[in-house]
């Protein structure tokens, strides 16, 4: 059946378009409803062109009040960021406790050419339990006395078991820190503690006893024993230690025995560890566990435990992790007294710029040397080389590099400096062989880059069990149901 059967009768056809008429109609205009379609050349209607303007002008405009959004959103982001920033600063500079340094007592020193001067920190670690949290790490908690920083203790006494000159040269190329063993006999000044008022006569005793008569006490003898001029000094308890260590996520460290030591409480096996918190203080207070159960064992130890602290400082994992980095500074201003000098989160921060400018091969950690005192052989005394040592700091003397120029001027000292610390510095400077060249004592001299050994555990019975005296590594295989510090 064809087309038009299927229509039927009646029904129209189609009609034919003549050539060149659009579909819409003659002439190509749209029929009605028809939607014109350029592709085909049909025309636009009239008033188009100011539809398609008018819609630009709003899509332009919805553009405008979007880029208004975001930047005004961006602006209450940085206002939080600027406040909180603030709170921030506020906070840890609530943190930081801080005492005054009395003028005239700690000498001046000079500037170089360009104006620039060394500084020199004096850095101790406090037994002071001045907090439940320092009674229930460091114990012996028997009676209330006073503490360096004026607030009430509960401990028999504040003694500075750690003592670390920091020196940080005038044109920030290299630095050293240089630990006095806590048992070093030395002349104590007269000192009045500022915050107790007390006083103490000049006499002759363990520099470590200088705390208890505050810290400028300490700073003072130090200054007289060295006669290096000390710009600031900081203060960390047991507590600081053990939070600052939580801070960066613990720290590295090695013992090449296995070592218990019954007096600080460190067990560990041998070989490498990460110790954090309390096994990070038990680490730094071990003394009867290496060497040969007195300080010097114990500052060695220290310098390899530190070094490793500014190696991770350095690293990415803790500079560039901002909730580390706020945990660290909030630790480090809640554990540290510090001199009014440094009594605020900008002067820390720039005072750790100084610092961080400084590559650890340029770091030196070394030891005053020491001798054992004649009339005590538990106490030592300063060896004949120790002012070598201490000339090299004041005339602010590499002692990672032959000395070929200084980085400023010689320092001026308060009248009461010895006058046994300013003989010529030794030719040698290298740490490999001695920071003092020859002398009675050693100076242990290294660099942050080169301390990368393991504390070497005590060979002689240094601890005791049960009244019998042993090696910390008897004391180790004897002690199977104490725990170990660090896995």
């Amino acid at each position: 059946m064809s087309d038009d059967d299927r229509q039927g009768p009646g029904a129209r056809l189609p009609r034919q378009r003549p050539r060149g008429e659009s579909a819409g109609g003659p002439g190509g205009t749209p029929q009605d409803g028809a939607r014109p379609d350029p592709r085909r050349g049909d025309a636009r209607p009239a008033g188009a062109t100011g539809n398609r303007s008018a819609a630009a002008e709003r899509a332009a405009l919805r553009r405008t009040h979007l880029r208004r959004r975001i930047l005004l959103g961006l602006a209450a982001v940085m206002v939080v960021i600027v406040a909180a920033g603030a709170l921030i600063v506020h906070h840890l500079n609530g943190n930081i406790r801080t005492v005054a340094i009395p003028k005239g007592i700690v000498g001046t020193e000079s500037t170089d050419a360009k104006g620039r001067a060394p500084i020199n920190i004096l850095v101790m670690g406090s037994d002071t339990r001045g907090s439940s949290a320092d009674c229930a790490i460091g114990g012996d908690c028997k009676a209330s006395t006073s503490t360096a920083t004026g607030k009430g203790a509960t401990s028999l006494s504040a003694n500075a078991d750690v003592e670390m000159l920091v020196h940080i040269s005038a044109d920030r190329t290299n630095a050293s820190i240089t630990s006095i063993p806590r048992d070093t006999v030395v002349d104590i000044p007269q000192c009045t503690d500022p915050a107790t008022g007390r006083a103490v006569a000049p006499h002759r005793e363990r520099v470590n006893s200088t705390l208890q008569y505050g810290p400028t006490c300490t700073l003072q003898t130090v200054h007289n024993l060295t006669g290096v001029p000390i710009d600031h000094f900081a203060v960390i308890d047991f507590a600081g230690v053990v939070t600052m260590s939580d801070a960066v996520g613990g720290v590295n460290a090695c013992v090449n025995e296995n070592v218990y030591d019954t007096y600080s409480h460190l067990k560990l096996k041998k070989g490498s560890h990460t110790l954090k918190g309390k096994s990070a203080l038990e680490f730094l207070r071990t003394r009867h566990g290496f060497g040969d159960g007195g300080d010097i064992g114990r500052t060695v130890a220290q310098h390899l435990f530190l070094s490793a602290m500014l190696r991770q400082f350095e690293s990415a994992s803790t500079l560039a992790n901002p909730v580390r980095l706020y945990d660290l500074a909030d630790a480090a201003t809640k554990a540290v007294t510090v001199d009014d000098g440094l009594g605020d989160i900008g002067k820390l921060t720039g005072m750790a710029k100084e610092l961080n400018k400084i590559p650890g091969k340029r770091i030196t950690f070394t030891t005053m040397p020491t001798v054992p005192n004649p009339q005590n052989p538990n106490e030592v005394v300063p060896a004949s080389n120790a002012a070598a040592l201490f000339a090299k700091i004041k005339a602010d003397t590499s002692l990672t590099a032959s000395p070929k120029k200084k980085s400023s001027g010689a320092s001026s000292s308060s009248p009461g400096s010895s006058s046994s610390t300013t003989p010529t510095p030794s030719g040698s400077t290298t740490p490999t062989t001695g920071a003092t060249g020859s002398g009675t004592g050693t100076d242990y001299a290294t660099t942050v880059d080169k301390a990368v050994g393991c504390a070497q555990v005590a060979q002689v019975p240094t601890v005791q069990i049960n009244g019998v005296a042993m090696t910390p590594a008897q004391a180790y295989a004897a002690s199977p149901n104490v725990p170990d510090s660090a896995n």
